[in-house]
């Protein structure tokens, strides 16, 4: 009997947000004529996403200007930073002479990556040149483009009913599909081919997984609308505790099956299920769950080493200054587990994780507090806090320990967790685990759910007076955990200055402020007569001041010219004011005479050269009122461009050792060409930095490691000379021709009171690792010696050890288009700054990121930012003038090598090879044409030959190669004296002397350079008549000579003359040198 059934409820469907993208295509310049009549009718394609769009076509201009919108819809928002846009221009074929030809000529292309694109209300003006499709395209010009996303609430209408036909007549449409072919999710069509092989993409790692074994929920094959996307890298700069990880197939580990920990003390509450039953349910989710959807194979696509653990080393000798390889226990690791982990570069460590969340129902008390305690750990919890309007009773704590944990000596071990109250110290309650019953869990399993025990108290008459329940969850994890980096840890008890700690530079800007004109100044009227007024321009910007040269006037009239660009270093978030001062300099005092405020945030920004247009700011204040006074007088008006440089690079680093070369624009950033992963294994050795008692020291480390605008901080391992920190961090990298800095330091400041004592930290020593010299997919584990150098000499502190991979595809063509690309953006070389200035701005930009940092918390300490940063790298040294000379005599040493070769091959000290050369020398000449070849294929078989030397690791750094070794003790003394020197006057005038020496052997080879030169000019010049004459009449010889004998037999004769036997050589120096050395100078003119 068919019973009716009302239709159910319309259902509310909410607003979808879709996100569009807007490319708005403005004008291009410069383009290349291809329609035969020397111009071209250029138009636009852009693709995104599948989807395509066109621009109207602009006949016959060169410099078209489109200003046309093209929106697309982004299909998969969270993924838009790696879809590709594509930009091609080409030359309409129907405007063409003659008709065109079959297709249209293309024009150039520009390809873009989602990662580069603002937000509306964030985008700008950008000209991309155009690029070619192919080498032997011939293409130039660029595109100017703004592109901006945004979403849009979309309001989706339910689709209505469908008729439910009758079972004959849905029998008869019914038809089922063909043998081999499968539903396309989302189309609702048959496709037959099977599909490509799924690339599961995680941070740093590509995975390839079988195209069936794919587990639907998890991963989409495909979308919607689109054909299947290939295979991407998806790299993202962020802390890496949260990873995805797949098992292999087969029975899920132990681990997942066990329950929480069984409590010694346990009292089952009311209403909560049997932890027997929950577990035995657990177990048959998960197992059901497996059948449905078997877990995908996994196999790596880079060969690299997973799981190197580090063995314990001896301690190092102090006399060992070079890095050395660590060997590894791989094959022990990697047998223990078979997950991929996604700490491999590191040694896991074991810890016991006890998160305290709550209690509720407990006795009457006034500040509770939770003890946790082991065989070997004792620790506190920080007092409870409650929420407004709950009851006295339910203390929350939501803290995290972390314990070291030793399988081996732990498995008989009881943890014990109790509540006190502070003032009267009174037991509250307590619960007890076995822990050879704790769970263990690791990345990326879920974190264990808190659960609720009973506590419970020892004898009768504390049993009477507990009461209540405390919420928390135990398990066993290693560094990996997500809880692991707020969790107060047991090797590092300081938590506010010993965590783990990733940092980010601020967003640094260059300020342009070009100072055209002021007119209608108030100049003094008591100057003598004939003098011009000396007014000058200053700028201020926090701790930042520049002025301008002196002003020109024009007609004796009170305006003044300068057009001078002053540039100063502003940091987001763009809160100070640019303050500009009018001054009067032509008496012995300054004159005030006005001054503007201009807040940073108003300025406009820039990202190219494109022209911003300047205006009049009036002048207020002067020589009367101060900055904060109100409107008076017109005091005059200055004429100002202003603008933020979004274009260039902000170096607060020294160039030669620079980790980023991005601009400040991130419309302007290339994408990622790989990862840099670091593990920071520990350090052996160190030498002891403060004084814990009579006759013992102590060393609180850390590491500190620095690429790009990313920072990372280890966590302080207290009182160990051999600490170890397992920590990995990963960055991307888009250029590798750049260098990764990492540092030990002593912690001085958790000893410190922050209101009175600020003690810095003190630098253990500190290595650099250029990428470029890293191969790629490959892990180099290696030690390094931690060098310091002190005002007594050279001191090793101890070793750190690290492991180093670049992921990166070995010969990717955009890895290999970097190598020929500029190493500094385009402004630099458009509009260049100046050695000094750009070193002026460099350190401006240090002190900025000092002042940033020092307000994080646990805070970076500006000692360690100079330090990491070098910003005394550009101070005098006589070590490092000693340093740069000997490299240079090392870059010439090939050439000082084959002069010496050819002295022995001239003096016949080896006649077999003599002869041989003899052999190739008439080769040579004989047939020209292989000259070039030859030399090209001797540079190939060096390298080839050179192979075999190539560095096997990474190079720290070299004492040898920096003069530390036998440097003079005088010379560290003025090394690290400081500007203005605090020295003596005697040793000031000793020191004063030496440099005088020195600059007087300099003196003398620059005049030797230049006696040399003005001897060449002295050869046509007639400064000497009869050399002239003597030197022309020569070359007039050799005229007649080469005209009238064949060139090889005067090179015949030249190299037979100069390989000639020692017997037909005269030792005295030849008649063309003496005549040379005869001629004049202007050195006899000098006073």
């Amino acid at each position: 009997m068919a019973t009716a059934t009302s239709p159910p409820p319309p259902q509310q469907h909410q607003p979808r947000a879709v996100r569009k993208l807007l490319v708005e295509v403005i004008d291009a310049r410069d383009l290349l004529p291809k329609d035969g009549q020397g111009s071209s009718s250029p138009y636009v394609i852009v693709e995104f996403d599948n989807q395509k769009r066109r621009t109207s076509t602009q006949y016959r201009n060169l410099n078209p200007a489109w200003h046309e919108a093209l929106e697309f819809v982004v299909s998969d928002p969270e993924n838009m930073a790696y879809e590709e846009l594509d930009v091609e221009v080409f030359n309409d074929k129907r405007y063409a002479a003659g008709g065109g030809g079959r297709k249209n000529h293309f024009l150039g292309r520009v390809k873009l990556y989602g990662s580069q694109f603002q937000r509306r209300g964030e985008e700008g003006l950008v000209y991309h040149q155009l690029e070619k499709k192919s080498v032997f395209s011939w293409i130039r010009g660029e595109i100017g483009l703004r592109i901006c996303y945004y979403d849009e609430l979309v309001e989706e209408h339910p689709p209505p009913p469908p008729q439910t036909p009758p079972p004959e007549e849905a029998a008869q449409h019914h038809h089922p599909p063909p043998p081999g072919a499968e539903l396309h999710e989302g189309q609702g069509v048959a496709v037959g081919m099977k599909p490509p092989p799924v690339m599961v993409v995680e941070e740093g790692r590509v995975f390839e997984m079988p195209p069936g074994e794919c587990c639907p929920p998890a991963v989409p094959l495909r979308r919607p609308d689109r054909s299947p996307s290939p295979p991407v890298v998806v790299i993202e700069e962020s802390p890496p505790p949260s990873h995805t990880v797949h098992f292999r197939p087969g029975p899920p580990p132990p681990e997942a099956m066990q329950p929480q920990p069984q409590v010694t003390t346990y009292q089952h509450l009311p209403g909560a299920a049997h932890p027997a039953q929950a577990a035995a349910a657990a177990v048959a989710a998960a197992a059901e769950a497996a059948m449905q959807y078997p877990p995908p194979e996994v196999r790596r696509m880079q060969g690299a080493r997973v799981g190197e653990r580090v063995r314990v080393v001896r301690r190092p000798a102090s006399g060992d200054f070079s890095p050395r390889v660590i060997s590894s226990r791989h094959q022990r690791f990697a047998s223990e587990t078979e997950r991929i982990h996604p700490y491999d570069l590191v040694e896991p460590m074991q810890y016991l994780f006890i998160r305290i969340v709550k209690a509720r129902g407990l006795a009457h008390n006034d500040s509770p507090y939770v003890k946790v305690g082991t065989a070997t750990h004792r620790v506190r919890s920080k007092p409870a806090v409650h929420r407004p309007g709950e009851p006295t009773d339910s203390p929350e704590w939501h803290q995290v320990f972390a314990l070291g944990h030793n399988k081996p000596e732990s498995t008989s071990s009881t943890l014990e967790i109790s509540v006190w109250d502070s003032p009267l110290e009174s037991f509250l309650g307590g619960v007890c685990f076995d822990l050879s019953d704790v769970p263990v869990r690791d990345p990326p399993d879920s974190p264990l759910a808190p659960q609720w025990y009973r506590l419970e108290g020892g004898d009768a008459a504390e049993r009477s007076r507990v009461s209540g329940d405390i919420q928390l969850s135990v398990w066993i994890g290693t560094q990996a955990d997500d809880a692991f980096p707020e969790a107060w840890s047991s090797d590092a008890p300081h938590v506010a200055h010993t965590r783990s700690k990733v940092y980010q530079s601020p967003k640094l800007w260059y300020l342009r402020v070009t100072v055209i004109e002021a007119q209608d100044l108030h100049i003094a009227s008591n100057l003598p007569p004939l003098t011009a007024p000396e007014v000058r321009v200053k700028a201020q910007l926090g701790f930042q001041s520049v002025r301008t040269r002196r002003g020109s006037m024009s007609n004796n009239v009170p305006s003044f010219h300068w057009n001078e660009d002053l540039v100063l270093v502003a940091c987001e978030p763009l809160e100070d004011s640019l303050i500009l001062l009018v001054e009067d300099r032509s008496n012995k005092e300054t004159l005030l005479l006005g001054h503007i405020l201009i807040p940073v945030a108003s300025i406009e920004q820039r990202i190219d050269e494109r022209h911003v247009a300047a205006k009049w700011f009036p002048l207020e204040g002067g020589a009367g009122g101060g900055c904060g006074a109100g409107p008076g007088p017109y005091l005059g008006r200055l004429y100002l461009r202003l603008c933020l440089e979004g274009g260039y690079h902000v170096l607060d680093e020294a160039a030669h050792v620079c980790s980023d070369f991005r601009p400040t624009a991130k419309q302007l950033w290339k994408p990622p060409i790989g990862i840099l992963e670091l593990g920071i294994l520990g350090a052996r050795g160190l030498l002891p930095m403060k004084s814990k008692g009579p006759g013992k020291g102590s060393t609180d480390a850390y590491c500190v490691a620095k690429y790009g605008k990313k920072w990372v901080r280890t966590r302080t391992i207290t009182d160990s000379f051999d600490p170890r920190w397992n920590e990995q961090y990963t960055w991307q990298v888009y250029d590798p021709c750049t260098v990764l800095t990492a540092g030990v330091f002593d912690n001085w400041r958790m000893f410190a009171d922050p209101s009175t004592d600020e003690r810095p930290d003190c630098c253990m020593g500190k290595i650099r690792i250029r990428v470029s010299t890293l191969e790629s997919n490959k892990v180099y584990t290696n030690s390094y010696p931690l060098l310091v150098l002190t005002r007594t000499g050279l001191k090793k502190m101890g070793e750190i050890e690290l492991a180093v991979r670049f992921a990166c595809p070995s010969l990717l063509p955009d890895t290999c288009i970097v190598y020929g690309q500029p190493l500094l953006p385009r402004m630099h070389y458009l509009r260049p700054l100046g050695v000094a200035q750009q070193e002026a701005l460099r350190g401006a930009a240090t002190k900025m990121v000092a002042a940033w940092l020092a307000r994080s918390e646990p805070p970076l300490g500006p000692e360690v930012v100079r330090c990491m940063l070098d910003a005394d790298s550009h101070t005098w040294s006589m070590r490092k003038s000693k340093a740069n000379w000997f490299r240079i005599v090392a870059v010439l040493a090939w050439a000082i090598g084959l002069a010496k070769w050819l002295d022995d091959i001239r003096r016949w000290r080896n006649p077999v090879t003599t002869v041989l050369v003899h052999i190739l020398y008439l080769v040579l000449v004989w047939y020209p044409d292989l000259i070039v070849p030859t030399g090209f294929l001797y540079v190939f078989l060096i390298g080839i030959w050179y192979y075999r030397f190539r560095p096997k690791i990474p190079a720290g750094m070299d004492t040898r190669l920096s003069q530390a070794e036998s440097v003079d003790p005088d010379e560290l003394d003025e090394e690290f004296d400081t500007i203005p020197s605090s020295k003596p006057p005697d040793l000031i005038r000793q020191r004063y002397d030496r440099l005088r020496l020195l600059a007087a052997r300099v003196q003398t080879v620059l005049g030797d350079f230049a006696t040399q030169g003005e001897r060449v000019q002295a050869l046509v010049s007639w400064r000497d008549p009869r050399a002239t004459k003597l030197f022309i009449g020569v070359c007039l010889a050799i005229t007649l000579i080469l005209y009238t004998v064949p060139p090889k037999m005067v090179a015949v004769a030249l190299g037979f003359y100069y390989l000639r036997h020692p017997m037909f050589r005269d030792p005295m120096p030849p008649a063309s040198l003496n005549f040379f050395r005869r001629l004049p100078s202007l050195s006899d003119r000098l006073m």
